[in-house]
Parts: C-alpha cells; structure tokens; sequence
C-alpha cells in the first residue's frame, strides 16, 4: 500500500492501516529529563478525514482523558476510514501536579496555542503539540470539565456562526450548544481561525470519573464519526431536544451577595422557573438565610459543589430557553430540533 496517506509529525509517520503509541517530547523539566505527552495515531486503510481528540488542556480535568483512551483503545476502529490523533492528556505538568495550570509559572496551556518556537514555556509546549498534531486535522473535538467546586452538565461549547463548526456542533448531538467565539489562545479558537473546525465539550467536574457523562460524549463522538463517514456503520444522535444560547446580553452567573454555607435545591442540568429557589445561603448558626431566585425560566448548565462562598462567588451558570423547548424537556422527547438564540456567557 502507498505510504501517500501516512501521517507524518517531527520524527515520525504512520502509515495506513497503522496504530502508534507514542510518547512524544514538548519540553524537559527543571532536571533535563523529558516531558512526553502521550499520543496515539491509528490511520485507517481506507481514505477519510483526520481528526484529533484532546483533552486534559487542564491538568486535574479528568473526564475527557476516559472519553479519548476508550476511543483509541476499547473501540473496534478496524474499519476506520480516515485517520484519528488521539492526544488524551495535553497538559502532562498539571497532570502530574494534579493542577489546572502548567507548574511552571502557573501558566494556562489553554490560553496559549497555538504557541510560538522560542517563546515562554507553555508557548513551546503548545507550539509543539499544534504542529505536530493539530494543524495536519480536518476537524477536532477538545473536551474539559467545570474547574474545582462546580460542575458542568454536558454541552458544546462552539463558534455557531461559521458553517463547518455548525455541523460538528449539531453532529455531536448534546442537547445544548452555546454559540461563542473560543478566547484568544485556545485550541478551540485558535484551531478554528485557522480553518481546523474545533468544538468544546464540557462535561462534569474536575478530579473525578463520572461514568454517566463519559458516556453521553463517547455516544457524542460516535455520533461526530457518522457524519464525517470516519465509522459507516455508526448513526448521527439525535438528542430529543436542543437549545443553541447564542449572544452575551444577559447575564446567566448567579453570584452570591452574602458569605456563607450554601444549601442547593437542584442538580446540573435541571430545569427551573423564573422564581424558583435555586440554592439558599445561611450562617453557621443557620441564621439569616439569604433565598437565590431564578430571575428567569432555564437550564441550570453549570453549579456550585464546594458549597462555601464569598460574596462574588458564582453559585450557577443558568442559561435562558425559549417556550418550545420548554415544552419538550418537560415532554422528554421532541420531534423536531428547536434552536432559541438567547443570552449567554462564556465560562
């Protein structure tokens, strides 16, 4: 077979009908000892796009490392057609640490692609990584959790006005989609201003295995391969109902006005009504309790867990739906894709 289709990065190629495990150099410690991420290529023999999933951009965001090793290891891919770069822990410092940012200076590796030969630290790691192994994709899925003390219900976060985004974002099949620009120096933003479609997917809370929603993204991801033609006998989901929040005009943090213990009334991905008691705060004494309202009718998508607070702090992320979709989350099924653009805020 022609070698025409290998994959090829620095030091190396794949050829079709091929799987490599690799440890790959970015950097090397205060000690001179390497730092290898991990990555495994798997090129199908027959012709396909190429594709990459990330995740662990932060080091203590562990749900999407299962969601990649399970892809690339448990998965019959034998019948692949296209190739699949599978990089299931970028940030191997933060790992290491058990930490969201790079030890080395406390930077974010997430705000630092696509980097930069001879620049900072975190520059050269994501220079290396998006070199290597993003530009030469077609399309990619990048997937993180809430930061410690909230969590996140599973959605896309993605670039809704730019088509070939659009059609991943739908093809993953979550329920919510959040319409928004990636920040400057994210692999998402960045990967997708170079002509490289890239989602977000958010799922769950840092430090932990959450089997539930491990498995919502791996039907996601199966779903994203049917629509790419990358597995034929696959299907693209749909997820019996969608809202895509578009646009920043509302604000949908809830924050705190009062310190204190937070007791909350619902789960993450919960539906609530404009005044409905979210969560209440009181003192050590359960005194003075201070009730936090839903100012409007939504999707609780993200939510406190540490449940202490300063004044400030967020409690929830609550993102407004429009009457159809109301309808059919309360119905649990609908016939129909429903899309009401409304407010919403980047995390």
């Amino acid at each position: 077979m022609s070698d025409d289709r290998a994959f090829t990065y620095n030091g190396g190629a794949v050829p079709p009908g091929d799987t490599q495990n690799i440890r790959y150099g970015i950097s090397e410690t205060y000690l001179g000892d390497p730092v290898r991420i991990p990555v495994t290529i798997v090129n199908g023999e027959r012709d396909g796009p190429t594709a990459f999933l990330t995740a662990a951009a932060h080091g203590d965001e562990l749900n999407g490392i299962e969601v990649v090793r399970e892809v690339a290891h448990e998965w019959d891919l034998s019948e692949l057609a296209g190739t699949l770069v599978c990089l299931p822990v970028l940030n191997v410092p933060g790992f290491i640490a058990q930490q969201r940012y790079l030890p080395v200076y406390d930077r974010d590796l997430n705000r630092s692609f696509p980097g930069k030969s001879g620049s900072t630290s975190s520059k050269r790691m994501a220079h290396q990584i998006y070199e290597n192994f993003i530009a030469p994709c077609d399309f990619g899925l990048d997937f993180h959790t809430s930061t410690r003390g909230r969590t996140n219900m599973l959605h896309v976060r993605a670039d809704m006005t730019d088509e070939a985004v659009h059609r991943l974002a739908l093809a993953f099949g979550s329920k919510v989609v959040i319409d928004s620009d990636g920040p400057s120096g994210t692999l998402r933003g960045e990967a997708t201003d170079a002509g490289i479609p890239t989602i977000t997917i958010e799922m769950g809370e840092a430090h932990r295995f959450q089997r539930p929603l491990i498995d919502d993204a791996l039907a996601g991801v199966r779903s994203v391969f049917a629509e790419y033609g990358l597995l034929e006998a696959d299907t693209v989901r749909w997820p019996g109902w969608r809202t895509i929040v578009a646009g920043a005009g509302e604000k949908t943090w809830l924050r705190a006005d009062s310190g204190g213990i937070v007791d909350t009334h619902f789960e993450s991905g919960s539906l609530v009504r404009e005044g409905d008691q979210i969560a209440t705060i009181t003192n050590p004494f359960k005194e003075d309790a201070v009730a936090v309202e839903a100012p409007f009718t939504g999707l609780l998508i993200g939510l406190l867990e540490n449940p202490v607070v300063y004044p400030g702090n967020p409690l929830c992320h609550l993102v407004e739906i429009g009457e159809p979709t109301r309808r059919a989350i309360e119905a649990g099924d609908a016939p129909e894709p429903v899309g009401q653009p409304t407010p919403a805020a980047e995390d």
